[in-house]
């Protein structure tokens, strides 16, 4: 059961660079007048998703438009970067 769980993990944070490239060349095409405004982390998620969903609050509480999700991690407990756009 833990083996497949690290797989999953590894397959799962082995697509963001991805996702992350995806989403910086979506922005730098529709967005080009945004300026990356500094960072925001998040730690305690139990799923990217809720990472996620956890970045884009503080992202929103600092008054950004967006955001790209720069790392994650998993040690136990989900942690991760984002850099924020106004």
């Amino acid at each position: 059961m833990k083996k497949l769980l690290y797989f999953s993990a590894v397959i799962t944070l082995a697509a963001l660079p991805f996702a992350a490239q995806a989403a910086q060349e979506m922005m730098d095409n529709q967005t080009g007048q945004l300026r990356a405004a500094g960072t925001v982390s998040a730690n305690n998620a139990h799923s990217l998703d809720e990472l996620q969903d956890k970045l884009a609050e503080k992202a929103k509480e600092q008054g950004a438009t967006g955001f790209v999700i720069n790392s994650a991690g998993d040690d136990n407990h989900m942690y991760g970067t984002a850099t924020i756009y106004k």
